[in-house]
Parts: C-alpha cells; sequence; structure tokens
C-alpha cells in the first residue's frame, strides 16, 4: 500500500490521479502546499470526487502548510510517492531533489522549461527510485488500435521515406471545463518562464506519441531525435478573457514583457519538425482562446506508410470521439483483410470492436462507446502503471531511455525558439 504526497498542486492533472480510488492507495493523503486559490481548487475538486453520487470515492486530505513546502515534505517522509503537477518552472531541480532523497516521482509534463533543466533531468532518469511522466496519450482505446494498426505489416507495411512520414496535430483552449465545471487556471499558466513556452508544453507529448509509434520499428528507445526546424507564436489573451480565465482583475506586473496594449501575447503555439532514424515527423500544437459552441480539444495523427497511411482524428465532426481511419494506397481488399484480422485478435482484449468501409480504399475502425471513459480516466491507468512499475521493481530502462532523448529535443528546441523570440521582442521595441 502506497501513501500519496501532493506538493504544491496548481494544475488540475494533480487532482485527476484521485479521480477514481485506487487498490494500491491509501485513502489517508498528504498535501504539502501554502493556502491560496490553487490549493483551494484542488481541494474543492478532491471533494467533488468524495461527494458525487455514483462511485464516490474516500480520500482524507490532510495538508500540511510551511515556508518551505519541499523541505517539510522530505523531512516529514509520511510516503514514498510524490505526485507533482503544478509549476514547470524550476520542476527538474524539485524532481532532482526528490529523486536524490530517495522519493518515487509522478510529474506531470514538461519536466523542462529552459535548456539548463536536462542537468536535473538526467540525473532523475538515471536510476531507482523511479521518476516518470504522467502521459496519458498513449491509453486511449484509440491510440492502442493505432498502434496495433501500425505494428501490422500487412495492414501499413511501413514508415515512408518521404517527409513527414508522421504528422501530428493538437488544438487546446485556455478556457475548458473539467468534470464538468469551468476551469480556472493560475496566472502564472501565462507565463512561459513558469509554465514553459509552445516548444516545451504540449510537444513533450506528441514527441512521446512519435516515439511510441516507431517503438519496435527498429529505431532504437535511446536515440536522440535530431530537431530540423522549430518555432513558436502567440495566442491574443484580452485582459476579460484574462480575467475570466484567472480570477485575476488585471495582468500581474510579472507578464508585463508579453503585454501589448490591452493583450497578453502568449507564446504557446508551436511547430517543430524533427527526425528519428530515417522517419521524419512534423507536429503542430495551436491554443486557441475559447471552447466554440459544442465544441472540445481537438487532435490527429496521420502516419504514412507504404500500404496505407493511417488517420486517427477527433474534434466536432467526429463528435470529440477519436476517430480511426485507414486508406489503402495499392491492395484495398489485401489491407482490409489484414485489418480485421489485426482487429479481430484484439477482440478478448477490446471487445466489439470491428472494421466497416468508409469510402473507395477507405476504412474504419469502430469503438463501442463504452470501451472508453474518456480523457480524465487516463490519470488513472497511468498512476496503475508507476506503482506496479514500482512493486515489481523492474527499472523501465527504454522508459527512461526515451524521456531523456525527448527532453533532449525538447531543449534544443527551446533554446531555439527562445532565442528567435528574444530577438523578435528586440525589433519590435
Amino acid at each position: 500500500m502506497h501513501t500519496l504526497l501532493f506538493l504544491d498542486p496548481g494544475h488540475f492533472h494533480a487532482t485527476l490521479t484521485l479521480r477514481v480510488a485506487h487498490p494500491r492507495v491509501s485513502d489517508e493523503v498528504y498535501v504539502y502546499a501554502p493556502d491560496g486559490p490553487e490549493l483551494r481548487d484542488f481541494l474543492a475538486l478532491v471533494d467533488r470526487f468524495n461527494r458525487r453520487p455514483q462511485d464516490p470515492t474516500r480520500w482524507r486530505l490532510v495538508v500540511i502548510s510551511a515556508a518551505d513546502s519541499l523541505a517539510r515534505l522530505v523531512a516529514d517522509r509520511r510516503g514514498d510517492v510524490v505526485v507533482l503537477a503544478g509549476k514547470n518552472g524550476g520542476k527538474a531541480r524539485t524532481i532532482h531533489r526528490l529523486h536524490d532523497a530517495g522519493f518515487h516521482v509522478l510529474a506531470d509534463k514538461p519536466w523542462l522549461v529552459n535548456p539548463d533543466d536536462l542537468g536535473h533531468v538526467r540525473p532523475s532518469l538515471a536510476g531507482w527510485p523511479l521518476a516518470m511522466e504522467i502521459m496519458t496519450g498513449r491509453h486511449t482505446v484509440a491510440a492502442r488500435l493505432f498502434k496495433r494498426l501500425v505494428d501490422a505489416p500487412d495492414v501499413f507495411g511501413g514508415f515512408r521515406d518521404d517527409a513527414p512520414a508522421i504528422e501530428l496535430g493538437s488544438g487546446h483552449h485556455l478556457e475548458k471545463l473539467v468534470d464538468g465545471v469551468p476551469l480556472r487556471r493560475p496566472w502564472w499558466f501565462f507565463d512561459v518562464r513558469v509554465q514553459g513556452s509552445g516548444a516545451v508544453d504540449i510537444p513533450t507529448h506528441v514527441v512521446d506519441q512519435t516515439q511510441w509509434l516507431l517503438d519496435g520499428t527498429g529505431v532504437a528507445p535511446a536515440e536522440i531525435p535530431r530537431l530540423v526546424s522549430a518555432r513558436v507564436w502567440p495566442t491574443s489573451v484580452s485582459v476579460e478573457a484574462f480575467s475570466r480565465i484567472t480570477g485575476e482583475a488585471g495582468f500581474p506586473s510579472a507578464l508585463s514583457p508579453f503585454v501589448e496594449g490591452d493583450a497578453l501575447n502568449y507564446p504557446c503555439n508551436a511547430e517543430l519538425v524533427y527526425r528519428i532514424g530515417r522517419v521524419t515527423a512534423r507536429a503542430m500544437v495551436r491554443w486557441h482562446l475559447s471552447l466554440p459552441p459544442g465544441g472540445g480539444d481537438t487532435h490527429s495523427v496521420v502516419a504514412h506508410g507504404t500500404r496505407a497511411d493511417i488517420l486517427m482524428e477527433q474534434g466536432v465532426h467526429t463528435g470529440h470521439r477519436r476517430r480511426l481511419i485507414v486508406e489503402a494506397h495499392g491492395d484495398p481488399e489485401g489491407v482490409g483483410r489484414a485489418m480485421i484480422d489485426a482487429v479481430t485478435a484484439v477482440q478478448h482484449e477490446l471487445p466489439g470492436v470491428g472494421v466497416e468501409p468508409a469510402g473507395p480504399g477507405r476504412y474504419e475502425v469502430t469503438i463501442p462507446g463504452a470501451l472508453d471513459a474518456g480523457h480524465e480516466s487516463h490519470f488513472a491507468r497511468v498512476l496503475d502503471e508507476f506503482l506496479m512499475t514500482i512493486d515489481d521493481h523492474r527499472w523501465p530502462v527504454a522508459v527512461a531511455e526515451r524521456t531523456l532523448a525527448k527532453y533532449t529535443l525538447l531543449a534544443e528546441a527551446s533554446a531555439r525558439t527562445s532565442a528567435d523570440h528574444a530577438i523578435a521582442m528586440e525589433e519590435s521595441r
């Protein structure tokens, strides 16, 4: 049985690890954080989990306030697992300190905000205790089937040599709902020195997904992706929108370098092009201000193969469920038969999935809605995987190597785009 310790929870991802009860986790949870809106939001959401009518949780939260929350947590040592999801600036240094103190750490992305953070990431991934990212993308049913199809030679063939062979798109919203309630973000979410710029935040997920798709194709997990190009650009946030999202009356003085007139230029969007082995990938991340009516976050991944292209997409046109499409190139009947074989082979694991024609040379993998409870449910699966790894005491070599390789790439992207942003800021004066 593990006791969870939460250190300065400032992001709703911290709370989502407690969305459901876990047999390996004690009901008593310790939270080390100063009083303030971030702590109160965390406690309120956990309280909603405890009070919901269906499958309520039974968390008993013990809050410890101290001038130095990290030092107090280390000194008290009331548990063995620390969950980090909040300010990203300094997170790498905190993970390193907790690792050296003997704590296992489950930390939200990104671990790296500036290139110097790589010096703290590297030793934290060198061996026990375990430090692992909260990575939810590969836990969706559609993503698992996507990977199965990419790994099926009679369906996908192999990755094409023309660039890019993998295209990833991700659209997010600064104003959104979590557990059906409007999300309040802390004001520092808009400070890239604390949250991380567009080059290192969401790209942490999309680069991880690229590495996962290439796993088993002969590309070593430790191979450092090579950056081809990187660029970052802002989303304009009016003072009215900023107030709605954060509850602040106006822009804090710390954000003044990013304010022009009555709007904040938040450099949260990014495009990265990188190569892993012979495969080139292109990732595009965009942050929109508000959800449109009936809207939600959008995601798309296209893998271009020698026999077929495989597309996974989620958006308004898919009813905000992930849809999986295969487009055959030259042998649609053979690709269709191979898809049926691949889907039949996973019926014991994913009962009810099927294959349907979706146009000339196109097939859709149909996924029963009951198989996937949505993004918020995946945090419990990440926690379960993390605790199983600890209990089995098997060092995840490939995961550690892949994580370090990814952050080595993102450190370079951060350095390049930070220099470009500084030049652009100087030229605008």
